[in-house]
C-alpha cells in the first residue's frame, strides 16, 4: 500500500492515526462487551475505518455528515464524548435516543451527524435536502452521505443521485464497496464492475479510491469537498474496501471465502498506517506504546461513566410528548373583516401564497409545479413572484424529495411537497412513515414538512387517481393529518399546517376544487390542527365525517328534515378531536360514522370502537358506519356511484333513527 502524504505536516499525519486508532480500539472493547451482554448488537466496521475516518477529518466540523451502522470513525473524529457514545450503544438516558434506537440510528445537530434508519437509503434523500438549503442559503458548504454497495440496490440510490445531479446540490456520495450486501455478494447485486462506471450515467463526476488508505480517502475527500464549495455539483466517490466481520456480530462469515480474508488482511488500514508512519519517523513505537494507553484509558473512563448513567424512566406521559416538536396551535385570525368569494382551490393556491410571503424559507416541490403551475393550477403564476429556487420541479422521485424536506428542517427550512396525486404517494411510503415520522421522537429532530394530497373519486379518475388512502397514514404516531371540506378549511389549514414545525399530511379533495365555493377572508388565518367543528347541532343522531363526506351527509340530512341531526366536521383526522365527538355522543346517544374511503380499515372503524369503549352506556344504538365499497375505485362512472357511500349515507341515517 502506497502512501501519499503531499503537504499534510507531521502533526496533522499523526493525528490522522490518533483518529483511526480510536475506532479500532473502541471495536475491539465493544466485541468484548457484546459477549459480556452489555450491549445488545455490534455492526463492526474493522478494517473499513479509513474511509470514516478520512472523510470526517477532510471536512469542516460544520459541514454535515450522514454515515451508516459501520462509520463509528465518523462519530469519534468528530469528537462527541465516548461516555455518550456508550451510552447510546446501551440505551441510557446520556446517549441521543433517550434509549429509544440503538447503536448509530440517531442524529446530532451540535456534531452535525444525521444518522441512518435500518431502511439504508433514505439518508440519501436526507443529504440532497441539507445541500439544498446550504446552496439556497449562499453556504459554501458540501454534506457527504455513505452508502454501501448493497444499499445502493434500493431506488433511493438512484433518486437521491439523480435530484442531486439535475439540482447541482453540494453532496459527496461515498459509496463503501465493500464486496456483500450482508451475504450476497456484489455479483447477485449488480452486473456493472464499479460504481464510478455509474456517475457519467448521472452527469456527475466519479472518483475511485482505495479504502484502506486513509491518506487516498482524505485527499479524495478534502479535493472534492473544495471544488463543490466553490462549484457546487455532486460528487461520487468509491472506496475499494472489505468488511473483516459479520455484517453484524450474530450473523458470522462462513459465506465469506477464506482466501478473501486473508487477502484484505494484508491491506489492514490501521496496521499499514502505522508501518508508513513508522518507517517515515513520522511517530516512534514508544508513542504508539503511550498513544494505545491514553486511548485505552479514555475509552475505559468513558464507560465507566456510561455505567454510571440511568436507564430511561418509564413515563407514558413524556414518550407521547416527545412525538412532535411543541407548538402553539392557537388559531390566527385575519386582521381585516375584508373576504373575497373563492373556490376551493383558489383557497389552496391562496393560502399557499399567503404562507410564501410570510415565510421567506418555505420551498414547494413537486412534479410540474413551476411553469405549468401544478396539474390543478395551484401554483400558477407562483414561479414569477417567488422564482425557481422556492418552486422547484421535480423529477418523478417522491422518496428522494420527501427525503430532500427532512434535510431542509435540519437546516431551519420549511417545504411543502406536493404529490401530484395521493395515490402516488406510495413511492414515498417509507419516507413519510419511518423518517419524517419517528424522528422528532427518535432524536429531537422535528420534520417541518408539509405533504399535500390530492385525494379523492368522483371524477371518474379511475383505481390509481382517485384512492382515499387517509388510513395510511393514521396508524401512524408523529403524523398529523388534516382534510379541509370547505375553502375556508382549505386555506387556514393549509397555513396552520405550514406554521406548524412537525410533519403534516394535508389532504385536498379533487371534486371540491372547482364545485364549491365560499366567502373567506383575504387575509392571511389559520384554523385549528386537532379542533373538530360542528356545522350543524341537533339532539336526535350525531354524524361524524369529514371531507366529502361533509356534503354528502348535508344532502343526507336535508332528505330527512324531520330528524335533529348534529353533524361534526372532523378536519383534523390525527389528532382527532375525541372531546368533540364524546359530549356530542353523550347528547344525542346515536352515532353515525362516514368516510369516502373503502369501509374496512377505515378512520370510522377507531373512532367507532373508542365510542363503544367510553360512551357505551350513553348509546341508545349500536354504531353505524358507512363508506365505500372493499373495491378499488372503479373508472366508469355508475360504477363509481356505487362505490361511493353517498347514496348509502341516507338509507344508514334512516335505519340508524328507526332502531
Amino acid at each position: 500500500m502506497q502512501f501519499n502524504r503531499k503537504k499534510l505536516s507531521d502533526k496533522q499525519l499523526i493525528n490522522l492515526y490518533k483518529q483511526i486508532l480510536l475506532p479500532r480500539m473502541i471495536e475491539e472493547k465493544m466485541l468484548i462487551l457484546l459477549r459480556q451482554n452489555k450491549i445488545s448488537k455490534w455492526f463492526s466496521g474493522i478494517g473499513q475505518e479509513a474511509i470514516s475516518v478520512g472523510s470526517a477529518a477532510a471536512l469542516e466540523n460544520d459541514e454535515y455528515i450522514l454515515p451508516m451502522h459501520r462509520n463509528l470513525g465518523v462519530f469519534t473524529t468528530r469528537e462527541i464524548p465516548l461516555n455518550r457514545l456508550f451510552s447510546q450503544f446501551q440505551g441510557k438516558m446520556q446517549g441521543f435516543t433517550k434509549g429509544r434506537d440503538r447503536s448509530f440510528h440517531f442524529g446530532t445537530n451540535e456534531f452535525h451527524i444525521v444518522g441512518m434508519i435500518s431502511h439504508l437509503g433514505p439518508q440519501l434523500g436526507v443529504a440532497d435536502g441539507i445541500a439544498l438549503a446550504n446552496k439556497l442559503s449562499n453556504e459554501n458548504k458540501a454534506t457527504l452521505v455513505f452508502s454501501g454497495d448493497g444499499g445502493s440496490s434500493e431506488g433511493d440510490f438512484h433518486e437521491a443521485l439523480n435530484v442531486a445531479a439535475v439540482w447541482d446540490l453540494p453532496v459527496i456520495f461515498m459509496i463503501e464497496n465493500n464486496g456483500y450486501g450482508l451475504s450476497t455478494p456484489s455479483s447477485e447485486q449488480f452486473k456493472f464492475k464499479n460504481f464510478v462506471d455509474k456517475g457519467p450515467g448521472y452527469g456527475m463526476e466519479a472518483i475511485k479510491v482505495d479504502g484502506n488508505n486513509i491518506l487516498d480517502v482524505f485527499h479524495a475527500v478534502d479535493t472534492a469537498a473544495k471544488k463543490i464549495r466553490k462549484n457546487p455539483k455532486p460528487i461520487l466517490i468509491e472506496a475499494m474496501t472489505f468488511r473483516m466481520r459479520g455484517h453484524e456480530e450474530a450473523s458470522g462469515t462462513k459465506y465469506v471465502p477464506q482466501e478473501l480474508f486473508d487477502k484484505w488482511a494484508k491491506k489492514d488500514p490501521v496496521d499499514n498506517y502505522e508501518r508508513f508512519l513508522l518507517k517515515e519517523k513520522v511517530i516512534s513505537q514508544e508513542e504508539i506504546d503511550d498513544l494505545r494507553a491514553e486511548i485505552k484509558a479514555n475509552i475505559n473512563k468513558g464507560l465507566k461513566l456510561a455505567g454510571e448513567d440511568i436507564y430511561p424512566e418509564v413515563n407514558t406521559e413524556q414518550q407521547l410528548a416527545d412525538l412532535f416538536l411543541p407548538n402553539d396551535t392557537k388559531p390566527i385570525p385575519p386582521k381585516s373583516e375584508k373576504k373575497s368569494s373563492k373556490r376551493y382551490v383558489d383557497a389552496i393556491s391562496d393560502g399557499l401564497k399567503q404562507s410564501f410571503e410570510k415565510h421567506p424559507e418555505l420551498v414547494i416541490m413537486g412534479q410540474d409545479v413551476a411553469d405549468y403551475g401544478g396539474v390543478f393550477k395551484i401554483t400558477e403564476g407562483f414561479i414569477d413572484q417567488f422564482g425557481r429556487d422556492r418552486i422547484r420541479n421535480t423529477p418523478l422521485c417522491e422518496s428522494a424529495i420527501i427525503g430532500i424536506g427532512l434535510g431542509m428542517s435540519i437546516k431551519k427550512q420549511k417545504s411543502v411537497i406536493e404529490m401530484q396525486f395521493a395515490d402516488f404517494v406510495t413511492c414515498g411510503f417509507n419516507q413519510i412513515v419511518n423518517n419524517l415520522a419517528k424522528s422528532h421522537y427518535r432524536w429531537g429532530q422535528n420534520a417541518d414538512v408539509v405533504v399535500r394530497m390530492p385525494t379523492g373519486a368522483g371524477v371518474a379518475a379511475g383505481p390509481f387517481h382517485s384512492q382515499s388512502n387517509e388510513a395510511w397514514f393514521f396508524h401512524t404516531p408523529g403524523l398529523k393529518i388534516v382534510f379541509p371540506s370547505n375553502p375556508y378549511e382549505a386555506k387556514g389549514l393549509l397555513t396552520a399546517a405550514i406554521e406548524d414545525p412537525n410533519p403534516v399530511m394535508y389532504f385536498e379533495h379533487k371534486a371540491l376544487y372547482r364545485s364549491l365555493t365560499d366567502e373567506i377572508p383575504d387575509d392571511y388565518y389559520t384554523v385549528e390542527i386537532g379542533k373538530a367543528n360542528i356545522i350543524n347541532e341537533g339532539t336526535d343522531i350525531t354524524i361524524i365525517t369529514y371531507g366529502m363526506g361533509v356534503h354528502w351527509a348535508k344532502e343526507a340530512m336535508n332528505d330527512l328534515s324531520d330528524l335533529s341531526v348534529e353533524l361534526i366536521d372532523l378536519r383534523t383526522l390525527l389528532p382527532w378531536d375525541s372531546e368533540t365527538v364524546e359530549k356530542s355522543v353523550l347528547k344525542t346517544g346515536k352515532v353515525l360514522i362516514c368516510n369516502e374511503d373503502c369501509l374496512t380499515g377505515s378512520i370510522s372503524g377507531e373512532i367507532a370502537a373508542w365510542i363503544s369503549e367510553n360512551c357505551f352506556e350513553a348509546l341508545d344504538a349500536p354504531v353505524m358506519r358507512e363508506g365505500s365499497l372493499d373495491t378499488p375505485v372503479p373508472f366508469n362512472a355508475d360504477l363509481e356511484l356505487n362505490f361511493l357511500p353517498k347514496e348509502r349515507i341516507k338509507a344508514k341515517l334512516k335505519k340508524l333513527a328507526e332502531y
